[in-house]
């Protein structure tokens, strides 16, 4: 802020060009990544990628009994649900590790900047039939 109390359009600017990069960085370390998730001791594992695509599963022989090939069914059903539900919570937390950050700063830089839809900005951060806000 310059010592009027205006913010500098220049540091803004390198300031949003410089979270756009780090942002694009994220996305793609998370479009890289991938996430197993396991069951029955390692019976079924299940990979999914960082943007929740299920890109492998594998099931253990140890899994199947042929002796019992509808229990095995159900088991297997089962398993299968779990590991990908690992999977699944491990790429959600990643998320939030790798876009976490970038929601707390996008939403001070909206209050910063005084930009609609951001809570605690007076006049737009209301609910939407609140006369109080001005919209």
């Amino acid at each position: 802020m310059d010592p009027g109390g205006q913010l500098d359009m220049q540091q803004l600017l390198a300031a949003a060009q410089h979270m756009q990069s780090q942002l694009a960085t994220a996305q793609q370390e998370l479009a890289d990544a991938e996430v197993e998730g396991t069951a029955g001791g390692g019976l079924v594992t299940a990979v999914v990628n960082g943007q929740g695509e299920l890109v492998d599963l594998t099931i253990d022989a140890a899994a199947i009994d042929p002796e019992d090939p509808e229990e095995t069914a159900e088991t297997l059903a089962d398993l299968i649900l779990a590991a990908v539900r690992d999977a699944y919570n491990g790429v959600g937390d990643l998320q939030q590790e790798k876009m976490g950050p970038f929601a707390g700063a996008i939403g001070g830089m909206g209050e910063a900047v005084g930009l609609p839809g951001f809570p605690g900005v007076p006049g737009v951060g209301g609910a939407p039939d609140d006369p109080s806000d001005g919209l």
